[in-house]
């Protein structure tokens, strides 16, 4: 008889959660997990070890008796240090910290990793990390630039693992439920979706040219981007607003917003996208990008997406710093990660329902923190024991409405767009914009 390895044996477990027989009598998933044993857990490999991997290490709390850390990966030392250390009290060890992700796809052992790198590196590391047999739990945006989301298609066919992408709505309960209730006609016919976000972020002052801090793999960092000299202002955090590593508030935040917002209106691609945005706070700071941005998405029918961004005013909307607005012949509903409320046309609040925060439970089907729902999901989905509530097609064309509005503010123009397949309808912009420059060796190939 044929030995299963442990890699096929993790492809054929969601026949048992569905009741199955592999060549003996069906089980349920509660005793199936049981039989498991800790032996028997999905290895993931923690790439980033920053704020998102703050919020896995909760999740993997709640779940770690699907899980197993068998590596951290930052590429400053003190970070994944001090981020590896953090796991002991949790889950009860230690796992090697590494400065080169690459050392994780090299083990056969690991199963899956959660890329959670700056958004330069969600595609180039995400397409490695396939080509090398892994499942991949990727942060927004998927993409930095367009052709980025035509190749993770491509990646994903070619290799036939697991990707999600960590737009968490996918799996919130209340979410889930109203947009369901938003299809079947809960307000009548929708036209539009206002996405929106606010902030109240603060200068970053100017930055100066310095050797990079010991400790601090500069070169790794930069990656697949084009080699600059390292300025003193640039991580943790504020490569977001310079253009070779970021994607600016729209990728930051909006890919959330927007997923939601298609989610909704059951659309593609756009085929206007309108933009004005600016600069418009602490005007002497080195943030290279907008900080404010209106954009407008026509779709075919008249459908509309509006995404209202305000990095830098702490004022919300309608008591939300994030969420969205969605409008219809007969009533308004506000979706945020609290939960929903639907009105009248008269904004008579007819119904409430906020999201229930006890504590997440690791069974099939509990789960609190919508972070935990997420990655629970993937767990399940990559065992073949649940349909993905993230979907890369869908996760791809979230992200890629980013881009657009991207190259709509950097070129200041209207763009006409081709809603069957998101192209530009301007042969020199699609040139100068559908991708990026890589460091030479760093292009990502399939």
């Amino acid at each position: 008889m044929k030995k299963e390895n442990r890699r096929d044996f993790i492809k054929k477990t969601g026949a048992v959660a569905a009741g199955i027989t592999l060549g003996g009598p069906a089980i349920s998933a509660k005793s199936y997990r049981r039989i498991m044993g800790a032996n028997e857990r999905l290895n993931v490999g923690i790439i980033g070890c920053l704020r998102r991997a703050g919020a896995v290490r909760s999740s993997f709390t709640d779940l770690q008796d699907q899980v197993h850390v068998a590596y951290v990966c930052d590429v400053v030392k003190e970070r994944r240090d001090k981020y590896a250390a953090s796991l002991n009290e949790p889950l009860g060890y230690v796992p090697p910290a590494v400065n080169d992700f690459r050392e994780i796809l090299a083990d056969n052992k690991v199963d899956a990793v959660f890329n959670l790198t700056p958004d330069h590196w969600h595609a180039p590391g995400s397409f490695l990390a396939l080509e090398a047999g892994k499942h991949v739990y990727v942060e927004k945006p998927l993409t930095h630039n367009p052709r980025e989301g035509e190749l993770f298609l491509e990646f994903e066919k070619k290799y036939e693992k697991v990707v999600f992408m960590g737009t968490q709505q996918r799996s919130q309960a209340t979410a889930r439920k109203v947009v369901k209730e938003l299809q079947e006609g809960l307000i009548g016919d929708i036209y539009e979706v206002l996405a929106h976000y606010t902030n109240g972020r603060t200068s970053i002052g100017n930055g100066k040219v310095m050797a990079p801090p010991e400790g601090f793999d500069w070169d790794l960092f930069q990656g697949p981007a084009p080699r600059q000299e390292y300025m003193d202002i640039l991580h943790d955090y504020n490569w977001h607003w310079f253009w070779p590593w970021g994607t600016g508030e729209t990728g930051n935040n909006a890919t959330h917003e927007f997923d939601v917002a298609r989610w909704i209106l059951q659309v593609d691609h756009p085929e206007e996208v309108q933009c004005n945005a600016g600069k418009y706070y602490h005007r002497d700071d080195d943030w290279t990008m907008y900080d404010t941005m209106d954009v407008n998405m026509i779709y075919p029918g008249g459908k509309r997406i509006r995404w209202d961004g305000r990095s830098r005013t702490g004022h919300s909307i309608l008591g939300e710093g994030r969420g969205n607005v969605v409008y219809g012949s007969e009533g308004t509903v506000t979706i945020s990660r609290n939960g929903y409320k639907v009105y009248d046309l008269r904004g008579k609040l007819l119904k409430e329902e906020n999201e229930a925060t006890q504590s997440v439970t690791t069974g099939m089907g509990g789960g609190g923190d919508i972070t935990t729902k997420h990655i629970q999901n993937f767990f399940q989905t990559v065992r073949g024991e649940a349909k993905p509530n993230s979907v890369l097609k869908e996760a791809a064309e979230s992200s890629h409405l980013n881009h657009l509005a991207n190259i709509a503010y950097k070129t200041g123009l209207n763009l006409k767009v081709d809603p069957t397949n998101g192209h530009i309808l301007d042969d020199e912009l699609m040139k100068l914009y559908w991708t990026r420059e890589y460091e030479p060796g760093w292009e990502p190939r399939i």
